[in-house]
């Protein structure tokens, strides 16, 4: 197995796939869609989430002009739905009335929560802070809903339909398709010591491959 230098662009793929979410907006009569996959969870207790978006984006002004956003957390059904929402501004067509995706009304906040998808998220703006080329928008999560078939304290993934979809870059997206349970070790000495040799013969492996290499002329 060999490795690589990556870019810092390519980086930030080492770190999704994470669920893809379509954030909703209204305002002024408006509503907005948009996939976001920089998402993240930021304070249990209040419960906090994070996304980042740039000031360029359509998404972006919506957000901070109405102080609120909803999360719909799309499946694979949805995937053509969520490239669409990703290449098209809200500022040139009405993305939600065109796609002609139903959507219900929340609890908490005017955003439209969109049908298809697998879980909903409602929150208030509670800050907003400049980090490097994005904003990002701090939530204070007021309600949050989920499909019985698809989260069950985790995502069940026993179903692929039922599968959040994860964002690998450009028009690729993928669904995770297997739950693993881990179990601690009950020796954990003789576990760390299993771990290093398996890591040694990894690493002997690796050479004696690279020396085959440079012995024809491939390196």
């Amino acid at each position: 197995m060999g490795r690589r230098l990556l870019h810092p662009h390519e980086a930030r793929r080492l770190l999704t796939p994470g669920p893809v979410v379509l954030v909703t907006t209204r305002f002024a009569g408006l509503t907005d869609v948009a996939p976001v996959a920089w998402c993240a969870p930021l304070s249990a207790e209040p419960t906090l989430i994070g996304i980042a978006l740039h000031p360029a984006r359509h998404t972006h002004d919506m957000v901070r002009a109405s102080g609120e956003f909803a999360l719909s957390i799309p499946g694979r059904r949805l995937l053509h739905h969520v490239q669409y929402f990703g290449t098209t501004s809200g500022l040139e067509e009405d993305k939600l009335g065109r796609s002609k995706l139903p959507w219900f009304r929340g609890e908490h906040v005017s955003a439209p929560l969109l049908e298809g998808c697998l879980g909903w998220i409602e929150c208030s703006v509670e800050d907003a802070r400049a980090v490097g080329d994005h904003t990002l928008y701090i939530g204070r999560l007021w309600s949050a809903q989920a499909l019985t078939e698809a989260f069950d304290d985790y995502w069940l993934l026993e179903d692929a339909d039922f599968a959040p979809l994860h964002y690998l870059g450009g028009d690729r997206y993928a669904v995770l398709n297997e739950v693993l349970q881990a179990q601690p070790p009950e020796d954990r000495e003789k576990f760390a010591d299993e771990i290093a040799r398996q890591q040694r013969e990894e690493a002997e492996r690796e050479a004696e491959a690279e020396a085959e290499r440079q012995r024809r002329g491939e390196g």
